[in-house]
């Protein structure tokens, strides 16, 4: 690597005749012989090379050189900035951070002798020692054993609100908050958010704290960010980074939507605040990628702005109500949109909607690729989820969606999501007939020769792990329900559609597949 020092030039000027030469004469000085002309382009060259380079100018005096420093955009520096260092900072909110411990049942295994032993679950021993103790007696089963587990949060207001995660307090018999001046209380858990993670507590005490707000703005890429928590259990510790990216997808729920930042956070973080330079909460630590449980530089926050409408209906309700449009949904991937024909990928895909839902009730039909809410576009099937979700229950909202290339606009009022969604498992069975589709490197059945598959479709009994069908997602027991818009019950009629999306001249051709958990649609490579 090669390396460059740059040293700051100075312009040094001589006393000629005792005149005193200031930015202005030396820039404008015109009484001057015509011999020292020349040596004053010379020093106005040197003068404008050294002011360039944000050096100081040192001039001539009659008895000594005095340094006059020049600056070039004082002004837009003084205003972007950023601060030398975050003391300040750190000192008006760490008070707002606490750490959090909490107490939970657990069950272990004991001995003959009353030791635990941790013993792998389904193990020989430990069916042995449950069965017989000493001299061949029974033992008791199980005897009761808490464990206890530690994180992070903050106050959000003087009469002792504080935020931290769901999985930090989850089953938790006992919740205790220690403030940064060291004081213990005990904390009552408000409710929960297993979606987001999050979860609000409440300390009870004859006390004011000192709180922290969520920010009102939102992030940018190269922002700073110091994050406060209490990592590996040591109580406050201060970090700070950038935030690197926004809007992660980590597969934690259907409403990821991370920030993602450079400070390093670890495990007891969890629940803890991310703050802007000013001193506002942009997002709450939540997760981090890491091979080996230690930071490598790579953690995500809830969104401020998530945070505020959860925490908001937790403390008025103890639970989250979200919107409920009743559909499975999936990105439109550039392969997807080829196979239907759409200019770029964007939107949501509707893979199914559910019986008696508001899309059923509405008319929107598998195959739709929904573009718009209310007029604002829909990035993905993530941004459709957070949208829907965040709409109050009874709102009536228009869709715009593509179907069979051509625009469509329905309404529908949005629901109140179901507590519990149940979805119908298909079975399979090996010992049925079968046919192959050798180049796409599968064995189907139809539907209804395979037991629990239903009467619609054809079943994977088997599929070549290096062929395209299995590259792109499917897995044996999936039930194929359509193949470029035309429903199969058979394996003619796969053919069929395969061979007329090939004469169309398709490279890629949709199928719509029933998983033992969801439908959606997949793009499988024909040419």
């Amino acid at each position: 690597m090669r390396v460059f020092h740059f040293i700051p030039m100075r312009a040094h000027f001589s006393q000629r005749r005792s005149m005193h030469f200031t930015w202005e004469k030396l820039m404008t000085h015109d009484t001057m012989r015509p011999s020292g002309r020349k040596s004053l382009a010379k020093r106005r060259l040197a003068l404008l090379a050294s002011v360039a380079l944000g050096a100081s100018v040192l001039i001539a005096g009659p008895v000594a050189y005095r340094a006059v420093p020049f600056s070039i955009g004082v002004a837009h520096a003084a205003e972007t900035r950023q601060p030398a260092g975050f003391a300040d900072l750190v000192a008006k909110v760490k008070p707002a951070v606490i750490s959090v411990r909490v107490k939970m049942e657990s069950k272990e295994v004991s001995g003959p002798s009353g030791r635990e032993f941790s013993l792998p679950p389904g193990s020989p021993m430990e069916k042995f020692f449950q069965q017989f103790g000493e001299g061949g007696q029974s033992m008791p089963g199980h005897r009761r054993h808490y464990v206890t587990g530690e994180g992070s949060g903050f106050f959000i207001s003087a009469d002792g609100y504080a935020v931290t995660n769901y999985h930090v307090v989850d089953h938790a018999q006992e919740v205790q908050v220690t403030t940064d001046e060291g004081k213990t209380y005990t904390a009552k858990v408000v409710g929960t958010d297993q979606k987001t993670d999050l979860a609000l507590i409440k300390v009870d005490a004859d006390k004011d704290f000192t709180f922290v707000k969520f920010s009102d703005a939102a992030p940018r890429v190269g922002d700073w960010v110091v994050a406060v928590g209490n990592p590996f259990g040591l109580g406050g510790t201060v970090t700070a980074g950038i935030i690197s990216a926004r809007g992660r997808d980590i597969g934690a729920g259907p409403y990821d939507d991370f920030i993602q930042i450079d400070a390093p956070i670890n495990k007891g973080n969890s629940g803890g605040p991310a703050f802007n330079a000013n001193g506002e909460v942009i997002g709450v630590n939540t997760a981090i990628y890491s091979p080996s449980g230690g930071s490598v530089g790579i953690g995500f926050d809830i969104p401020a702005e998530t945070a505020k409408m959860v925490v908001a209906q937790l403390k008025q309700n103890g639970s989250v109500t979200r919107g409920w449009m009743g559909v499975q949904v999936q990105p439109v991937t550039q392969d997807i949109a080829d196979s239907m024909g759409l200019k770029q990928a964007g939107g949501a895909l509707v893979d199914e909607p559910q019986p008696n839902s508001p899309a059923a009730k509405a008319g929107i039909e598998a195959g739709d690729v929904i573009v718009a809410l209310n007029g604002q576009a829909v990035k993905d099937s993530r941004d459709l989820a957070r949208k829907i979700s965040e709409t109050a229950p009874g709102t009536a909202v228009k869709l715009d969606l593509m179907r069979n290339g051509a625009q469509k606009t329905v309404e529908l009022s949005v629901a109140k999501m179901p507590q519990m969604q149940q979805q119908a498992n298909a079975g399979q069975s090996s010992g049925e007939r079968s046919a192959g589709v050798p180049h796409l490197g599968l064995q189907l059945a139809p539907a209804g020769e395979v037991d629990g598959a239903g009467d619609q479709g054809v079943v994977v009994m088997s599929l070549d792990p290096d062929g395209p069908a299995a590259e792109h997602g499917l897995k044996t027991g999936d039930v194929i329900l359509s193949i470029g818009g035309n429903t199969v019950s058979s394996l003619r009629d796969v053919r069929g559609a395969l061979s007329n999306a090939k004469s169309h001249g398709k490279k890629n051709v949709l199928m719509r597949v029933k998983s033992a958990d969801a439908t959606r649609f997949i793009a499988i490579p024909i040419g």
